[in-house]
């Protein structure tokens, strides 16, 4: 984050910065049990300074900074949530990352949930409705196991691959879960803007949520150590682009990017600086990415996700 954060600057794209802080208990258990917060403050308040362990959860590596981490991460995320309320899109440059771990479990290494508990807080002031957007390598299991009473989730993510969820979409009361499998040999990076074009405004006008939480995680580009779904650095800023043109559309511009993965530094600075330079412009380009791509597995399965939407015209989903 230290050199992201280094590049950025240099670029000049760090020009207005907003305090970070901690997340109280209050606020994570809103996501997570008090039994797991428990957990995790002894496991990791034991190991000494220079020592680590996994935590007894599942695969999360700690050490004894990893709680003070976890807390400012979390409410890093909510500081941008908070900002962004006011229309002006915000990106929450944090680690460690959040969409794996669950209510009472750690995972995929996240120890909280920031974009959970940034939305919970979120809809805890305002009420409303919340979607997030989750176009990370892989599959958010922890979000999607928290959704429901205001939160939807939809996802694009590997499959097979870690953590080896997300291969059904279906309502929860009122809110929705929403998962595109890909194959985890790849997509062409034409497709993986085009499904997003077709998906998310199709969802948003759906569920018609307040606010757009963002698990931005980069792992999908081309040569990332730990994804790589084979697609371009340059999808950053057609994401951005829809992600953009819905926020105005439905939720007053409100819209906030937290980092999930993504761990090739160049890729990682680039796709960051795409998004900064999107969420800049007033919102409007237009898709630029044509349907045809989308492989045709793909687009049944989007078809299908329409069907859960009670009302949503046939048209749509041609």
């Amino acid at each position: 984050m230290e050199v992201v954060a280094s590049r950025l600057k240099a670029g000049g794209f760090l020009g207005r910065t907003l305090p970070a802080r901690d997340a109280a208990d209050a606020e994570i258990e809103r996501v997570h049990t008090p039994r797991y917060l428990e957990l995790a403050k002894r496991e990791i308040g034991a190991l000494e300074r220079g020592s680590a362990r996994y935590l007894s959860t599942g695969d999360v590596a700690v050490d004894a900074g990893s709680l003070a981490v976890a807390r400012r991460a979390a409410g890093g995320a909510i500081a941008a949530v908070e900002a962004a309320s006011a229309g002006t899109p915000v990106f929450a440059l944090v680690r460690p990352p959040g969409h794996h771990a669950e209510a009472a479990r750690g995972m995929g290494f996240c120890l909280f949930n920031n974009a959970a508990i940034a939305a919970r807080a979120y809809l805890a002031a305002s009420g409303g409705r919340v979607l997030i957007v989750d176009f990370d390598y892989h599959h958010g299991n922890g979000t999607e196991a928290v959704a429901g009473d205001g939160l939807s989730y939809v996802s694009t993510h590997a499959s097979p691959a870690y953590p080896g969820t997300g291969n059904s979409s279906y309502m929860r009361g009122a809110d929705a879960v929403v998962n595109v499998p890909l194959p985890a040999s790849g997509v062409s990076t034409e497709a993986f803007v085009a499904i997003w074009e077709h998906l998310l405004p199709v969802v948003a006008r759906a569920l018609k949520p307040d606010f757009l939480v963002i698990s931005a995680g980069f792992d999908y580009v081309a040569g990332d150590p730990v994804g790589d779904l084979g697609v371009g650095v340059e999808a950053a800023a057609g994401l951005a682009a829809v992600i953009e043109r819905t926020a105005a559309e439905h939720c007053r511009g409100r819209s906030a990017y937290i980092l999930e993965g993504g761990y090739d530094i160049n890729a990682l600075t680039q796709s960051i600086e795409m998004i900064a330079d999107e969420t800049g412009r007033s919102p409007g380009r237009e898709p630029g990415a044509s349907r045809s791509a989308i492989p045709a597995p793909i687009h049944g399965t989007i078809n299908e996700i329409f069907g859960i939407f009670p009302g949503t015209p046939q048209s749509a989903a041609n």
